[in-house]
């Protein structure tokens, strides 16, 4: 099924009689590229528009920044946007960039790890885009929480705020901050905000 939008119409939420497997889900995402398309814990398919090149060069500056650290660090794997993972609540989710032990990543199979993978990531980052509306991102990030996530962070570079979610406490909201340093699963990781601002 080739799916037809105007960006104004996206995001738009599908609900099918059955939910897809995510083998199907794989074939209904591979046949309407470039949308990106996630499946709530019920069943139903959100679609969104690609990025817009800005906010796609942030997520790239983010996901490199994670990366570089990930490699020297080596306690973990780390993910992009076109990554998606079957969280415990049956949804498929996606996030801009993530990060895995490696000790829990080994502990998948092969298949699994192919797949959209039964896991979900200890850190998290979600980046704001102008098309974003806020109360859906802070309903995904505390979804993140309540799946397993140890840290999320969600950037908002218009606003120029990080918003810190971890089990258990309020968000803790950053105005303009010039970095933001990772916490428990990702000690050690700091994040320089000052390309991101830009």
């Amino acid at each position: 099924m080739n799916l037809a939008f105007t960006e104004s119409q996206l995001p738009v939420r599908i609900r099918f009689e059955q939910p897809l497997s995510d083998d199907a889900l794989a074939r209904f995402s591979s046949e309407n590229d470039p949308l990106r398309i996630e499946r709530d814990s019920n069943g139903e398919l959100i679609v969104m528009t690609p990025l817009h090149s800005d906010s796609g060069a942030i997520e790239g500056e983010i996901l490199f920044e994670l990366a570089r650290w990930a490699r020297t660090d080596g306690r973990g794997k780390i993910f992009s946007s076109s990554a998606g993972f079957t969280l415990p609540d049956g949804s498929m989710r996606a996030p801009d960039a993530s990060w895995i032990s490696l000790a829990r990543w080994n502990a998948l199979t092969r298949a699994q790890q192919q797949s959209y993978a039964p896991i979900c990531p200890e850190f998290i980052i979600e980046v704001r885009s102008n098309s974003d509306r806020l109360i859906n991102l802070e309903a995904k990030m505390e979804m993140w929480i309540a799946n397993g996530a140890e840290l999320a962070w969600l950037i908002d570079p218009e606003r120029k705020t990080v918003s810190i979610y971890r089990p258990g406490d309020n968000p803790e909201l950053l105005h303009d901050p010039t970095s933001v340093q990772g916490t428990g699963p990702v000690a050690g990781f700091e994040l320089i905000l000052s390309r991101i601002w830009q």
